[in-house]
């Protein structure tokens, strides 16, 4: 039975509009959730302002970048507009502006609904953990759905227009950069406040955590939006594109050989059930009465996994594709799995890495930082192996199929780990709907027992969160390095119009692919020191703001009623030093890219792109584990253990938790995003590379 690839694109676009229709849905049931609360809805406005007023701010700058970039893609990509071919650089400049649109859309999307949620995840916390959870559940599943179906419907209509491979790496393009500074402007943003509210609050002065006397709470609670959920938003809008497009870029290829468009059919297929399985997922997840949240988000994700793996056999089935092309994305789905079982291991409170930290932190917080960052270095390992081993057994398992389908067999792995990436934003934007919701809770003064709620879901969207952002990095790995396929692919297709020799592969003992691996292995440690020195001086610029706050601010410091703290300063501070320091960050990735290439030509670049994933993935697990290792330890100490709160033990899980802030929530999960940017840099610049170079 053989269906043209069109089909399988309309079958892309309904499931994208069911999407669409289950966001709405869900939307309108957490906007009539009961909430009536004064100071909860006061504090919640303030919180709503404040994101938005942010992600204006961070759009108009990134707008400035955009146009900068589709000027220069509009003379240069995919070759110098002098040429003579000035349509394809049009097209691949509207699908460039495309990518980045609707990667904002999907952060403002998920601000729009976590203000909503975390007010009626907070008042639902007063009748218990069940409806408290479906609140803060059900708001992620809004973004989840919709970033999700943005995502497929993108990338099937470029593909629909064009039927063009080399413009969609424009359009996903588009995404990596606008992620890149929305993850790195939205992480300085939420972890500057951060770490300032719980320096001079819970450290200094000894104040609960969300206590509203804080000048910085508010600005905490406003950048849990703009860092995990807008960012994360983003991130993951961008993984879930590139995945498709690396895919796509390879199958086109084989298509292009072979004659037919089955394999281009086949990604589309898959990707169309991986959102099916996951509006599937969402719509019927449910928590028992007194369950465990944990529990409950991490049983919805393997539910989901399940009907990915059986509606996709009978797709095998029923259109013919190749069994082995679908045993590698199941591959990747099962790899998927041991990332977040080794994460939720190292971060899980109940294992005994959190414990062990717990227990070291009696003795200080030089030993809470020496038993985190040890134990985040060891959680590196179970999936840097699992990426490992999947790219391997996908390469051995497809390449008997034919040239081409080695690389295209672990592109479908990654496809088959971002699967049920609908469901994992889901889970992701519940961490921060019920972070918020803690807050206000305390704030709103709603008592012990809803408190104890929303502190049993806040610790349990710290675990998740941790899992999905394993989830992220390993879809990235296995994404980059099926962009490095498609990168010799284009490569290939570039020197065979200039009568160029034929990349097979990158020897690493020739000197210009040894140059290029050193330095790509270089720029993830760079990029993350950049982007923790920005979250570094915001922070110092903020304790001080606080400091003065509570020293001139009469009765602030004893709480007299009537006396409030001027909240906007410090969200000022970290909107102004967020946007100040994310550029240069990005920055440097795009331009260490160009500048290896323009030295040693595509040889070098292939190493770069190389180096850059290996050293890329060991920063970003190491961080994004040892971050939430931290956090949870500090949880597991308020809890009651090893002291309990305000205890020795206590500041120094604090002091750890500090330095793991910009770990997990700034430069760690950015590192995935920067590794992908590079790779798809790279791609669309080789045709120059081929042509300018001084020792290629």
């Amino acid at each position: 039975m053989d269906f043209d690839v069109v089909f399988f694109e309309a079958v892309s676009i309904i499931v994208s509009i069911l999407a669409f229709g289950a966001a709405f849905w869900l939307y309108k049931w957490v906007v009539s959730q009961p909430s009536s609360n004064k100071r909860i809805a006061e504090i919640g406005k303030l919180i709503r302002n404040g994101a938005n007023t942010f992600l204006a701010k961070e759009f108009r700058t990134l707008s400035r970048f955009c146009a900068v970039a589709a000027i220069l893609i509009l003379i240069f990509l995919p070759s110098p507009i002098w040429n003579g071919n000035p349509g394809e650089n049009i097209l691949m400049v509207v699908s460039y502006l495309f990518g980045t649109v609707i990667s904002g859309i999907a952060g403002k999307i998920g601000i729009s609904i976590a203000t909503i949620a975390n007010v009626k995840s907070a008042e639902a916390s007063a009748k218990g953990i069940k409806p408290s959870f479906m609140a803060g559940f059900r708001g992620g599943a809004v973004m989840g759905m919709a970033v999700v179906g943005a995502s497929l419907l993108g990338v099937t209509l470029v593909f629909f227009i064009t039927n063009n491979a080399t413009v969609l790496l424009g359009f996903s393009f588009g995404a990596s950069s606008m992620a890149l500074f929305a993850k790195a402007g939205g992480g300085i943003f939420t972890k500057t406040a951060d770490i300032s509210a719980d320096l001079v609050g819970k450290v200094e002065l000894g104040i609960p955590e969300d206590d509203p006397r804080n000048p910085a709470v508010i600005a905490d609670n406003v950048g849990d939006n703009v860092g995990d959920v807008a960012g994360m938003g983003a991130d993951l809008f961008d993984s879930n594109v590139a995945s498709m497009v690396a895919a796509l870029v390879m199958a086109t290829a084989i298509d292009r050989a072979n004659g037919g468009s089955v394999n281009a059919g086949m990604v589309f297929c898959y990707a169309a059930i991986g959102l099916l399985a996951s509006i599937i997922g969402v719509l019927s997840a449910r928590m028992r009465e007194n369950g465990s949240p944990t529990k409950a988000l991490n049983t919805n994700t393997y539910v989901t996994m399940v009907i990915f793996g059986v509606f996709t056999a009978l797709a095998t089935f029923a259109f013919q594709f190749q069994w082995r092309i679908w045993l590698a994305s199941v591959i990747g789905l099962l790899v998927g799995v041991i990332v977040g079982i080794a994460t939720d291991y190292f971060t899980d409170d109940t294992k005994k890495p959190v414990q062990n930290v717990a227990i070291a932190s009696e003795s200080g917080p030089a030993f809470t930082i020496l038993s985190g960052f040890s134990y985040g270095l060891i959680s590196s390992l179970p999936s840097m192996i699992g990426i490992g081993i999947s790219a391997l057994a996908a390469y051995r398992i497809c390449d008997p199929l034919g040239e081409g389908y080695a690389m295209f067999g672990i592109s479908m792995t990654a496809v088959g780990m971002l699967s049920v990436v609908g469901m994992i934003i889901s889970n992701d934007a519940y961490g921060p709907i019920v972070d918020n919701a803690r807050g206000l809770v305390e704030m709103g003064n709603l008592g012990e027992k809803a408190l104890e709620t929303t502190d049993s879901l806040d610790s349990a969207g710290n675990t998740v969160k941790a899992v999905t952002k394993g989830f992220s990095i390993g879809a990235a790995g296995l994404t980059v390095i099926a962009l490095l396929g498609a990168f010799i692919s284009e490569a290939n297709d570039a020197a065979a119009v200039i009568g160029k020799e034929l990349i097979t592969g990158f020897d690493i003992l020739n000197p210009t692919v040894f140059f290029g691996l050193l330095f790509g292995a270089a720029i993830p440690p760079v990029f993350s020191a950049m982007l923790i020195f920005g979250v570094d001086r915001n922070a110092q610029r903020m304790v001080s703001e606080i400091h003065r706050q509570f020293r001139e601010i009469a009765g602030l410091k004893e709480g007299k009623k009537g006396v409030v703290p001027e909240y906007d300063k410090c969200i000022e501070i970290a909107t102004t030093g967020a946007l100040k320091e994310l550029v240069p960050a990005g920055l440097i990735t795009i331009i260490a890219t160009l500048l290896v290439g323009f030295i040693g030509g595509v040889q070098a670049v292939g190493g770069f792109i190389t180096g850059n994933i290996v050293s890329g993935l060991i920063f970003a697990l190491f961080m994004s584990n040892a971050g939430g290792l931290w956090d949870n330890a500090k949880k597991y100490v308020e809890a009651g253990h090893n002291g309990g709160k305000n205890s020795e033990t206590h500041k120094a899980t604090i002091v750890g938790d500090t330095v793991g802030d910009p770990f997990k929530d700034t430069a760690g999960p950015s590192i995935n995003t920067q590794i992908t940017v590079v790779s798809l840099v790279a791609s669309l610049t080789v045709n120059i590379f081929l042509t300018f170079n001084l020792f290629g």
